[in-house]
């Protein structure tokens, strides 16, 4: 399976779009132009998004896809061929081996990883330690590759990189290199950096996009309960291009999200995440990180696919993310 796998990537390579049914030379130059540069992003496009790419019906779309498809083995597998295919997954370190126990031994490959909390949790501590940590080799809980960093509050700091390599006994202007910060200005332009991913994937050996964080420009451009139904369509749609992109590149995406109180709940935690069920549903993974006393933190893991919940302590220090 994992050999017919690398032989469908090959192939995908290796196809011209021109060749697509329905695809001309003019129409191949607009696709490439937009991210739509081999016949698997086509495949997994949807007929709308390749109407509006190459100014054309949706019926003549979705025989551009049709022909793409039957190009790729795309049907079912069986569950002893997706158990291989798991063989290749990367679990990446947050450096706390109570943090790591937690989530079945890292960050999972291939998966959306949603940490919310409040200001202070420590969302953003573990963005700058994942950034470090997945150039880790692999035998070390790292994945032997750079990072994509899409900044939406301005928090990225390179000062906290330095410290966190330094504390690794790494060369932190190499670590610097291999962290490619985009800083979004708007929900659009954060879902551009998204889709424009791709090309960098490959050509820098990405494996970990962190967005962080994922809603802060969603909920400043899209005001008021009349405006709630674009914004989670658009988000929706990002979502599906992060995960796309995390299960073809077998890619760790770590977003962060923010809180806000349910003021009519009376007893328990009135912290809630936002982002809505389009949100909730589209992460592999739930943390929930709140703030103890000092330097302490508090993980708990609220949703898995096949995890059980559960909640551990781990502390912030100038070295980054430590056991307790």
């Amino acid at each position: 399976m994992i050999q017919q796998e690398k032989t469908n990537d090959k192939q995908d390579e290796e196809i011209k779009l021109d060749t697509i049914a329905g695809i001309g030379p003019k129409t191949a130059e607009k696709l490439k132009g937009t991210g739509y540069g081999d016949v698997m992003a086509i495949a997994t496009a949807s007929a709308s998004e390749i109407s509006t790419v190459c100014d054309i019906g949706v019926q003549t779309a979705n025989k551009i896809i049709a022909s793409a498809r039957e190009m790729l083995n795309m049907g079912y597998e069986t569950g002893l061929e997706v158990l291989e295919k798991r063989k290749k997954i990367i679990k990446l370190t947050t450096a706390s081996n109570s943090f790591d126990e937690l989530l079945g031994g890292g960050f999972e490959s291939g998966s959306i990883i949603e940490c919310y909390g409040a200001f202070g949790s420590a969302k953003t501590q573990l963005a700058h330690q994942l950034a470090v940590n997945v150039q880790l080799p692999i035998d070390k809980g790292g994945a032997n590759g750079g990072c994509l960093y899409i900044d939406t509050e301005h928090t990225f700091r390179p000062e906290r990189i330095i410290e966190m390599a330094k504390a690794k006994s790494m060369d932190e202007k190499k670590i610097l290199e291999n962290i490619f910060i985009g800083k979004a200005y708007n929900s659009d332009h954060q879902i551009l950096l998204v889709e424009k991913a791709k090309d960098m994937i490959k050509e820098k050996n990405i494996k970990l996009i962190i967005v962080d964080s994922l809603m802060s420009h969603f909920r400043s451009d899209y005001v008021g309960r009349g405006s709630l139904s674009d914004r989670q369509q658009k988000l929706n749609k990002h979502l599906h291009t992060l995960s796309k992109l995390a299960d073809r590149f077998n890619l760790v995406v770590y977003i962060t999200n923010q809180v806000m109180s349910k003021p009519d709940m009376l007893f328990g935690d009135p912290t809630q995440a936002v982002g809505g069920h389009v949100l909730h549903h589209a992460a592999t993974f739930r943390i929930y990180l709140r703030k103890s006393k000092g330097e302490t933190r508090i993980a708990k893991l609220v949703d898995s696919p096949n995890l059980p919940d559960g909640e551990i302590l781990y502390k912030i220090t100038n070295n980054g993310i430590e056991d307790m």
